[in-house]
């Protein structure tokens, strides 16, 4: 057992960030000592489409595994690209349109982005539903309170980042839509009970079990559920008991980031990377600090070192993310680097879908307006 994790690594449970926009000796060496399963960028380290690209580049050189090239990309509030490429819609603002071709086409455009710059997984779409609690946190980035309408657009983003080759993340799971707290700085204490959550908030991830190659646990507690208000990411009745067994899902399951306050308030990133494998989980998210990162692959090593029972649970992740990652057909080589005339037409595309956004939810308004108008003369 231990030779089999000291041959595949466990380096393969991490995804990290880091600093600045380009390699150096640092990261390199970060980078070759743990032989991640992959890294995440955020608007910090992107300056450029051909820059982007480079950094992707040389960190695939350093990890002798495919590896998955990571960003947080909805549209609206969370656009890493948009001094890049310009603007993308939100969610909320695309759902607004009710036109499923658009849902898709959303899903597509920015599935086509990621793609040009080298990354091959987009941590979206968000499957939260839109409830007044989280109105102020989660803002454009929920479309809907009813679980079906999510499902609905969902689907065909999906779809629209598989068709550019580009996996999808469902998040965050079991749902934040009825928290009124900000999992980044705080734990979110969400009071409803499983048979509420079941009919609502896991409705998308119910639907969708079959179409999310990634699921992300969130940093909220849910009480009612676990009897004590730890984080559905460090709970084994939520990633084990209810997201696997009970829902039936089968494909890769990642955390948030385990620096946010919502989990840091309950175990520091050593502790929490080694409860979330422990309660099922599969890749632990940790997006900024090195010594962060190096505490977690060391909390991981020398747990599995004496815990025959955690070494078999890491063993059963190391197996499902290898094979995943070997049957994946969007791991392919890195596409070539993105010329200014393509940057050019990627984002004039991105812009004439904003203005279609914009004209055919206006339309739709309007016409709901008049609809209500004549039911109400």
């Amino acid at each position: 057992m231990k030779d089999n994790l000291r041959s595949k690594g466990i380096g393969q449970l991490l995804i990290v960030g880091f600093e600045g926009t380009r390699m150096t000796p640092r990261l390199s060496s970060l980078l070759t000592r743990l032989q991640p399963a992959g890294v995440i960028l955020f608007a910090r380290n992107t300056k450029s489409a051909e820059q982007t690209w480079q950094l992707l580049r040389d960190c695939r050189k350093r990890v002798s595994t495919p590896l998955f090239t990571c960003v947080d990309l909805e549209g609206g509030t969370v656009d890493r690209f948009r001094d890049l490429l310009g603007p993308t819609p939100s969610a909320a603002e695309v759902f607004a349109t009710g036109d499923r071709k658009l849902f898709l086409k959303h899903g597509k455009l920015i599935g086509e982005n990621c793609h040009a710059l080298g990354f091959n997984v987009d941590f979206a779409p968000v499957l939260d539903l839109a409830f007044e609690a989280s109105r102020t946190v989660l803002t454009s980035r929920a479309v809907s309170s009813k679980p079906k309408q999510v499902t609905a657009y969902a689907r065909e983003f999906l779809a629209g980042l598989r068709a550019s080759k580009v996996l999808g993340c469902g998040k965050h799971f079991p749902g934040l839509g009825a928290g009124k707290l900000d999992s980044h700085h705080e734990l979110p204490v969400i009071g409803k009970p499983l048979e509420q959550l079941w009919a609502e908030d896991l409705g998308p991830y119910r639907f969708l079990r079959s179409q999310l190659p990634m699921v992300m646990i969130s940093h909220a507690a849910y009480p009612a559920v676990t009897r004590r208000p730890i984080p559905a990411s460090l709970s084994k009745i939520w990633i084990t008991d209810i997201l696997r067994k009970r829902i039936r899902y089968r494909n890769l399951i990642v955390s948030d980031d385990l620096e946010m306050g919502g989990v840091l308030s309950a175990a520091s990133p050593g502790q929490a990377a080694v409860q979330f494998i422990r309660a099922g989980g599969d890749l632990c998210l940790i997006c900024h600090r090195e010594e962060r990162i190096l505490e977690a692959h060391e909390a991981l090593t020398a747990v599995c070192a004496r815990d025959p029972q955690f070494a078999r649970r890491v063993a059963e992740s190391l197996e499902r993310i290898a094979e995943f990652k070997k049957k994946s057909p969007i791991l392919p080589p890195l596409v070539k680097q993105p010329s200014p005339a393509l940057v050019e037409h990627l984002s004039r595309k991105l812009w004439e879908f904003g203005e279609q956004v914009r004209v055919e939810a206006l339309a739709r308004a309007e016409k709901m307006r008049q609809n209500s108008r004549w039911r109400n003369a």
